[in-house]
């Protein structure tokens, strides 16, 4: 029975997509499997991991419906595989699935598409609005690095997303650094906030484009919803209350300068050389017009740079954890960034220059 009879490049679009968020390690064997579920002119094409799933699809010829499972990466492989600009055909015949390409023939085990389980969806949604793709990508793309990674503070892990008026906002922290943006949309929402699990905004960063196509977004109290091009991703909320950013983000820090992104990040690339996996502190000492630099570790060795800036005022001296200030300097994609201090023992803002819409905040290490 014919599944679907396309080019190999239109077979990989859907299965591309999919294949992000099937576990690699699952419970159920199923949860390797991407179902593919065949009605009218239509393939349909559905992964999950039982927290978030994927849905998208792809024109085939008119036939008998018929649905079946089969290992996602295996198929994919399979495909990817094949010559460029080849056709492929999916038959399923005795609980098999063929792939023919040419004189290439592969056969794969199924399993059957009844035991496959999918998400129930929300009839009704708390909110609803879209935005650009690159727009949504974007504000993501300048939080996400601030998210916590398997802390025991499971609401840390993940992503908090504020829908207020005409005015969305993104946060992340791991309790050490904390990331604001924000962004406007043409729409007016009654307050929401939810966490939105990591797995779920990396998954998304990675299908969306840096183009002007709109993403639906829809909320509700344990899910949200994405609708862009031909795909619907819907994913668990994590549940829990994410700390009061507003209280951490400082205000009226006196010592400010703005620098180039691009000298700051090389200064920093090359005195961490010299930090280890133990300690990865570097100290920022700021002068009148000077901003230096520095690194040692417990061989002796030390690093220095000098870096010239518009400043005059008072001094200071203050630690950072290096991996810190380079997540943050590798995802803003601005030539300048502002510097925000007041003593060493208070954590510094960086801002963009002439922007309210972005906020940084790292604690001080004592070095």
């Amino acid at each position: 029975m014919l599944l679907i009879k396309v080019s190999r490049d239109a077979l990989l679009k859907p299965l591309a997509t999919c294949v992000g968020i099937v576990e690699r390690r699952h419970t159920l064997p199923i949860l390797a499997n991407v179902l593919l579920k065949k009605e009218g002119d239509q393939l349909h094409f559905l992964a999950t991991d039982v927290e978030i799933q994927i849905a998208t699809q792809a024109i085939t010829q008119a036939g008998e419906n018929v649905s079946t499972t089969v290992a996602a990466r295996k198929l994919l492989d399979i495909v990817r595989a094949l010559p460029e600009g080849n056709e492929v055909s999916l038959n399923l015949d005795d609980k098999k699935l063929t792939i023919l390409s040419g004189k290439s023939r592969t056969s794969v085990q199924t399993l059957d598409a009844q035991d496959f389980p999918s998400m129930t969806v929300p009839q009704e949604w708390a909110a609803n609005w879209s935005m650009s793709q690159k727009n949504l990508k974007n504000l993501f793309a300048q939080v996400f690095f601030s998210m916590a990674q398997q802390d025991i503070r499971y609401y840390l892990n993940g992503l908090l997303l504020v829908a207020d008026g005409a005015m969305v906002k993104a946060v992340a922290t791991d309790g050490h650094r904390l990331a604001y943006c924000e962004h406007a949309i043409d729409a007016n929402i009654q307050k929401i906030d939810v966490i939105i699990p990591r797995k779920t905004v990396l998954e998304m960063m990675r299908q969306l484009d840096d183009s002007d196509a709109l993403v639906e977004i829809s909320l509700s109290t344990t899910m949200v919803q994405f609708k862009f091009s031909d795909n619907l991703l819907v994913s668990k909320l994590i549940e829990g209350k994410f700390p009061d950013f507003n209280k951490v983000i400082p205000k009226n820090h006196p010592k400010s300068f703005e620098i180039a992104r691009s000298t700051l990040q090389s200064a920093l690339q090359r005195v961490a050389i010299l930090t280890t996996d133990k300690f990865k502190g570097v100290r920022l000492e700021l002068a009148d017009s000077t901003l230096t630099v520095s690194a040692s570790n417990a061989d002796q060795e030390d690093s220095m740079d000098e870096l010239d800036i518009e400043y005059t005022g008072d001094g200071i001296d203050i630690g950072f954890n290096v991996t810190y200030l380079l997540d943050l300097l590798a995802n803003i994609k601005t030539d300048q960034i502002k510097l925000h201090f007041n003593d060493s023992n208070a954590s510094a803002l960086f801002t963009l220059p002439g922007e309210e819409s972005f906020k940084y905040v790292v604690m001080p290490m004592r070095i």
